[in-house]
């Protein structure tokens, strides 16, 4: 049984390793709907799971985007892992 856009956009965001950052395009490519960045962000806006780690998808243009817990937690979380942004 295939896993759905959003099990497969889970799998992906969970294998982003600690300090590295993908953009929501990326996501969306890999989960095998390139043009679905909007859905990656909404479906990972709607995420409560502590073990996704939703922080570590960013806009294309290397912004942060949206974080269901603000976007000043996002960067400090980013900030905290030592990512580049």
């Amino acid at each position: 049984m295939r896993k759905s856009f959003s099990e497969r956009v889970f799998t992906i965001v969970k294998k982003i390793s600690r300090g590295r950052v993908l953009a929501y395009k990326d996501v969306a490519r890999l989960a095998g709907s390139p043009s679905a960045s909007r859905a990656v962000g909404n479906i990972l806006n709607k995420n409560r799971e502590p073990r996704i780690p939703c922080h570590r998808v960013v806009r294309s243009d290397g912004t942060l985007g949206g974080y269901n817990r603000g976007a000043k937690k996002k960067l400090e979380i980013l900030r905290k892992e030592g990512a580049k942004i």
